[in-house]
C-alpha cells in the first residue's frame, strides 16, 4: 500500500505549505532555471533592443463555472492579466485553451466565451491563439480553461523580495477574500442577503497609475490561492524581516465576513482575484494610496501594516490589542476556487 506522502492530494493545489513542498521537490528540482527563482507570478525575459517581455500561464478549474460576480471566462482573463501586471508589466496578448466535457451546455460555453471577449476588450489585450479539446462525460467537470499571457515590462519597476526592508509599508487595493467566499457560497447554496460577490477584475491600471513612483515600490502580488496570509508569509520566509498587520485596517466586505464567520474560515486565507498587495518605501505610501483612491478599482485602498525586524513572522495586531501569528494553511482551505 502506498503512503499518502507518495500520492498527490487535493491540498497540493491550495497555495499553502503542501503546494510549496510539491513545487520545490518535484518542479524546481528539475526546472530550477533563473526565471523560476523566487517563484514570481510571471517570468521576465530579455528581448530584442534591450526590452524585456513578461510571460505567464495559468489553469482554471473553478466550480461552479458561474458564480456571483463572474464566471470561469473573465476569471481566466483577469488572473492572467493580473499576474503580468503585478510583475511590473503591461499585458498585450493571451492564449486561450479549452477542455470541454461531453454534455456541456453550449449556452454555458457561449456565456463563458462572451465573458472572455468582454474582459479582454476591457483590458486592451488580444486573444491571439488557442486550442480546444473534448473529453468524455465525467472526465472534466464541464470546462477547464488554460490561459497564457505576454506583456511588456514597464520602465521604472525593479521588484524583488530581497529589496523589502524593515519600515516599508504594506498596502492593499481593496477589500479581501470576496472571490473565494462568493465561490464557496455558490457551491454550498448559502443564501445571504447582500452576500459576497467575486472581486474578479484587472489590476493593471492600478500598476500603471503608480509607475511614476515605481522606484519606491519593492514588491507587488495579487493574493489568490492562500489569500493575504500566503502572500505575506511567502514574503518573509527565510528572510530577516517580518510583517505586522493591524486587524482594524484589514478591509473585508460585510458579505465575506458573514460567510467566513458562518463557516469558521479565516478570511485572511481566502483568495481575491481583483486585488493587489504592494510593499513600498514609507515615503511613497500616502502618494500611492491617494492615486489609487481616485480610481474605481482602488477607491477602498488602505495601508495594512508595515515590515518589521521580526524575522520570518507575520503578526496580526487584533482589535483588542493582542497579537497572534498569521499562518499559511497546510493544504486546501477552499478547493477549486480558481
Amino acid at each position: 500500500m502506498k503512503s499518502d506522502d507518495a500520492l498527490i492530494q487535493l491540498g497540493h493545489g491550495g497555495g499553502g505549505l503542501l503546494s510549496r513542498e510539491l513545487i520545490r521537490t518535484e518542479i524546481l528540482s528539475r526546472f530550477g532555471a533563473a526565471a523560476l527563482r523566487g517563484l514570481p507570478d510571471a517570468a521576465t525575459l530579455p528581448w530584442a533592443g534591450g526590452r524585456s517581455l513578461v510571460f505567464t500561464t495559468d489553469g482554471y478549474v473553478v466550480q461552479p463555472l458561474e458564480f456571483p460576480g463572474g464566471n470561469i471566462g473573465d476569471l481566466a482573463v483577469h488572473g492572467t492579466v493580473n499576474d503580468i501586471a503585478v510583475s511590473g508589466g503591461v499585458p498585450r496578448w493571451l492564449s486561450l485553451s479549452l477542455i470541454l466535457e461531453e454534455g456541456l451546455s453550449r449556452a454555458v460555453l457561449g456565456r463563458v466565451l462572451d465573458s472572455v471577449r468582454r474582459a479582454a476588450d476591457a483590458c486592451a489585450v488580444q486573444v491571439v491563439t488557442g486550442d480546444t479539446k473534448v473529453v468524455g462525460r465525467g472526465q472534466c467537470d464541464g470546462l477547464y480553461v488554460t490561459t497564457s499571457g505576454v506583456g511588456e515590462l514597464l520602465d521604472g519597476f525593479s521588484l524583488a523580495i530581497e529589496k523589502v526592508r524593515a519600515g516599508d509599508r504594506v498596502l492593499v487595493s481593496g477589500p479581501l477574500g470576496d472571490h473565494g467566499m462568493a465561490v464557496l457560497a455558490a457551491r454550498r447554496n448559502i443564501a445571504i442577503q447582500n452576500g459576497p460577490r467575486s472581486d474578479t477584475a484587472p489590476v493593471h491600471r492600478l500598476v500603471l497609475a503608480v509607475q511614476p513612483m515605481a522606484g519606491h515600490v519593492r514588491f507587488m502580488r495579487d493574493p489568490t490561492r492562500g489569500g493575504l496570509a500566503a502572500v505575506l508569509n511567502e514574503l518573509v520566509e527565510d528572510r530577516p524581516v517580518g510583517i505586522l498587520i493591524r486587524e482594524r485596517q484589514v478591509p473585508f466586505s460585510a458579505g465575506t465576513r458573514a460567510v467566513a464567520e458562518l463557516l469558521g474560515i479565516d478570511p485572511l486565507q481566502v483568495a481575491s482575484e481583483g486585488r493587489m498587495i504592494l510593499v513600498c518605501d514609507p515615503c511613497a505610501a500616502e502618494g500611492i494610496l491617494r492615486v489609487w483612491r481616485g480610481m474605481p478599482e482602488g477607491s477602498q485602498a488602505v495601508e495594512l501594516g508595515e515590515v518589521t525586524e521580526m524575522s520570518g513572522r507575520v503578526v496580526l495586531e487584533t482589535c483588542t490589542g493582542g497579537r497572534r501569528l498569521v499562518d499559511v494553511p497546510r493544504g486546501e482551505l477552499l478547493p477549486r476556487i480558481c
